[in-house]
C-alpha cells in the first residue's frame, strides 16, 4: 500500500498493457464476476431509521433497509445527506476485478472485506427526479495508492448476508426514480479492510431532465470522512 503505482484492472482472460505514462501495470488474469440479479426482498419488512431525525419515509421506489452496525460519516449538501454505517466485515467468497501491478488481486479469496452502508435522504423542499445511477459515492482510505477507485467483491449472497442492499430500488420501477423530500433509500459496497484507517467519500447526485437526459449542470456533491473501526 506504500507504492503509488496505478491499479492494474484485469478479467479473466484478458491482458492489460499499461497506458499510463507514469508506469506500466502487469497484467494478470481475475475471475470473471457474476452479475447481481435485482431481486426484491419481500421478506425485509424493517422500517428504515433516520438516526437523527427519527423514522424516515422510504422511497416509493425503494427496497427496505436496515441502519445496522455503526455510523463512520456523515456526507452533507444542499438538498441531501448520506449517512455511511459499517455493517461489518467478512472474508471474500471471490477474487475481486483488479489486480496490482504485481499481478496479484488486490481482493483474493478469504482476504478480510468491510461492508458499508450508503443512506441517503432528500433534506431538501423539492423532490429530485433521480437516473438510475441514484447518489453515487466514491470511498477511499487516505493512503490508497491507486488511481483508481477501490476494488469490491460481487456476490449477491454474501450482500444479503451482510444485509445490504446491492441496488437501492425495486427492479419492477422505472426511470426517472422521483425522489421526495424527506424520503430515504439505502445502498452499500465493500472493499478490502483495514481497521483504524481514515477514509474519505464523495457523494453525487445524478438529476435527470424531464426528457430523462442526465442533467450534468445540476449534480450536486457532498464530502465528509470517517475512520474504520
Amino acid at each position: 500500500m506504500r507504492n503509488t503505482r496505478i491499479l492494474a484492472a484485469s478479467m479473466a482472460g484478458l491482458a492489460l498493457a499499461g497506458i499510463l505514462a507514469a508506469c506500466a501495470p502487469a497484467a494478470s488474469e481475475v475471475a470473471e464476476e457474476e452479475p447481481i440479479a435485482q431481486e426484491q426482498e419481500d421478506e425485509t419488512d424493517a422500517e428504515p431509521v433516520d438516526a437523527a431525525d427519527g423514522p424516515a419515509t422510504l422511497a416509493e421506489w425503494a427496497l427496505p433497509y436496515t441502519t445496522d452496525g455503526e455510523k463512520i460519516a456523515t456526507l452533507e449538501s444542499d438538498g441531501f445527506r448520506v449517512d455511511v454505517y459499517q455493517v461489518g466485515t467478512v472474508a471474500a467468497t471471490k477474487t475481486g476485478s483488479f489486480a496490482t501491478p504485481d499481478g496479484k488481486p488486490v481482493i483474493a479469496v478469504g482476504d478480510e472485506i468491510v461492508f458499508l452502508n450508503y443512506v441517503v435522504t432528500n433534506t431538501g423542499d423539492e423532490a429530485i427526479n433521480l437516473s438510475n445511477l441514484l447518489v453515487e459515492v466514491d470511498a477511499r482510505y487516505d493512503d490508497w495508492p491507486y488511481l483508481q477507485g477501490m476494488d469490491s467483491v460481487v456476490d449477491s449472497a454474501l450482500y444479503e448476508e451482510m444485509g445490504v442492499n446491492y441496488s437501492a430500488y425495486d427492479w419492477k420501477a422505472e426511470e426517472p426514480y422521483v425522489f421526495e423530500p424527506g424520503a430515504t433509500f439505502a445502498y452499500g459496497t465493500n472493499f478490502r479492510y483495514e481497521k483504524g484507517s481514515a477514509i474519505s467519500f464523495t457523494a453525487r447526485v445524478v438529476p435527470v431532465l424531464p426528457n430523462g437526459d442526465l442533467d450534468h449542470d445540476n449534480q450536486p456533491e457532498a464530502k465528509g470522512s470517517g475512520v474504520t473501526p
